[in-house]
């Protein structure tokens, strides 16, 4: 919520439905199984 909501109050993120935990993902043009794949990694990682 620092970039994309970061304008919004606590209450107003709240009232959206946005959470802490909330992670946007903007994929762009990229295959949806490169994009799996990218993400998995990087999820493996932690």
């Amino acid at each position: 919520a620092t970039t994309t909501h970061g304008r919004l109050t606590p209450e107003e993120r709240a009232e959206a439905g946005i959470g802490d935990g909330l992670l946007r993902v903007s994929v762009g043009l990229e295959s949806v199984a490169d994009i799996q794949a990218d993400l998995a990694r990087g999820l493996d990682a932690l």
